[in-house]
């Protein structure tokens, strides 16, 4: 079988438990928890369905590079992240090309390596050492090996790892010329205590890869964009389909960038469930990993086992880490309090308040 390597509801699953997605609350996508922002129904039923979208994103360019303070032509918008992680891949890509993978992490960096026949190098993080990875020998990995591309999710999915400026830049520096460093910065707006990461683009080696899906709950409409120098932006554009966001996703973009509120309010329900989360499954025996981001990596014994027992007895489900090389792990996305006070109910439930299905540690 399989493995999935995206969060968020198996319809085809589902439907053979005789479920719907209503019918159950998800955990296994780490997005706000407070939803879409109320403006983005208006913003998108002024659509004319009947008009192409702008095959250049102008209006939305414009609406980042402003919020943003930089030029239209550092910004790529595209259809979801994934879509600019394959296209820079396709970019940057050949057979025989070498490429590094900071992992565990987003199985999409490895399918689109996988695509164009590239030599994949993963460096592993130490489960040990609460999934850290030793920076200066990642760097000495690199210089050596000489990648034409890295992948580095900051903070990380799923460990919730949140890597130094410092730590960044020394990998950063250590890329031969005309290599690219795509740092993944989805889920960055739930960091709290944040760094800012727009003067790598100095570098010219560095593309930042962001992702509206997260922060401001478009999921659906699919939008993401990436910032980079204007020369690395032209390379990857010139690959990318006409229309590849539509103009749905383009005005959701927009209205969501007017919202100045939205995603503050969201960090800040994740704040505080988060600490409820966290300290619950601890009081219950389950250890969770350190995560800078609105998600937690928890340690359970038997993920498959869990994640069916939740999803056929209690509607809930999580996300089994077995696909990012984890079988013992599950992720859990924070959601509002109230949600996750039934998540919390349901692993007693499961668990008898006591241990896990296996010996955890």
């Amino acid at each position: 079988m399989t493995l999935p390597i995206h969060g968020g509801a198996n319809i085809a699953e589902l439907r053979s438990l005789g479920l719907r997605p209503e019918d159950v609350l998800d955990f296994s996508a780490s997005i706000n928890p407070l939803g879409a922002p109320s403006c983005i129904s208006q913003a998108i039923g002024a659509v004319n369905l009947a008009a192409y979208p702008d095959t250049e994103c102008t209006a939305l360019r414009e609406s980042l590079a402003a919020r943003l303070a930089v030029s239209t032509a550092q910004i790529l918008a595209g259809n979801g992240s994934t879509e600019l992680i394959h296209l820079t891949a396709r970019a940057y890509l050949n057979a025989g090309n070498r490429a590094v993978i900071f992992a565990p992490t987003f199985g999409e960096f490895a399918a689109a390596c996988d695509m164009h026949g590239a030599d994949v190098l993963s460096i592993v993080a130490d489960e040990g050492n609460n999934f850290a990875w030793d920076i200066e020998r990642a760097a000495r990995i690199i210089a050596e090996r000489a990648p034409s591309l890295v992948f580095l999710c900051n903070p990380n999915n799923p460990t919730g790892r949140y890597l130094s400026e410092a730590d960044v830049r020394r990998i950063a520096n250590s890329l031969p010329e005309d290599s690219l460093l795509m740092l993944d910065e989805a889920y960055l707006p739930f960091v709290e205590a944040r760094w800012d990461s727009m003067p790598l683009l100095n570098l010219g080696n560095v593309a930042l890869l962001r992702s509206m899906t997260k922060d401001y709950a478009l999921t659906a409409l699919r939008l993401g964009y990436m910032l980079a120098p204007p020369a690395v932006v032209e390379r990857v554009r010139a690959l990318q389909h006409s229309w590849s966001v539509n103009g749905l996703a383009q005005e959701a973009g927009i209205a969501a960038l007017a919202d100045t509120r939205h995603v503050e309010d969201g960090r800040a329900e994740t704040r505080a469930a988060k600490r409820y989360l966290v300290s619950e499954l601890d009081a219950i025996g389950l250890r969770c990993m350190p995560s800078a981001a609105n998600f937690v990596l928890v340690k359970v014994g038997d993920a498959r086992a869990l994640r069916q027992a939740l999803l056929t007895g209690h509607r809930i489900s999580v996300r089994d880490c077995a696909s990012f090389g984890l079988p013992e792990y599950i992720r859990i996305g924070v959601k509002t309090k109230a949600d996750c006070e039934r998540l919390i109910g349901a692993l007693r439930d499961i668990f008898g308040g006591l241990m896990a299905l296996t010996s955890h540690g």
